[in-house]
């Protein structure tokens, strides 16, 4: 099993990025995939869920509205669309198909800052 998170990188305050969450060894269509952050000296947080066909996601309250999750099973991709991003959205962001993210891969920074 294999999920890496890639796509991050240094934002201002306000601005927007896509990460995205490259998957194998395992039948993508049918798990569900979430996408977790852990910032400097906090525990793991999970973000949001997206089900097998995409048609249910889920958001933590600290994200809705701002962040909105896709998924191409064609490409076994995940997406995490951020707008709106806030300083305290800075973090190290994975995915994993468990929502506790113990299958989770290699991570990506997030820095928000002005």
């Amino acid at each position: 099993v294999q999920l890496q998170a890639s796509g991050g990188g240094l934002v201002q305050p306000g601005g927007s990025l896509r990460l995205s969450c490259a998957a194998s060894g395992f039948p993508f269509n049918r798990n569900w995939i979430y996408w977790l952050r852990q910032a400097p000296g906090k525990e793991l947080e999970w973000v949001s869920s997206i089900s097998t066909f995409g048609s249910g996601t889920q958001y933590a309250d600290s994200v809705l509205g701002r962040f909105a999750i896709s998924r191409d099973n064609d490409q076994n991709i995940a997406y995490l669309q951020m707008s709106n991003l806030k300083p305290e959205d800075t973090a190290v962001y994975y995915c994993a198909k468990d929502k506790d993210g113990t299958s989770r891969g290699q991570g990506t920074q997030v820095t928000v800052s002005s």
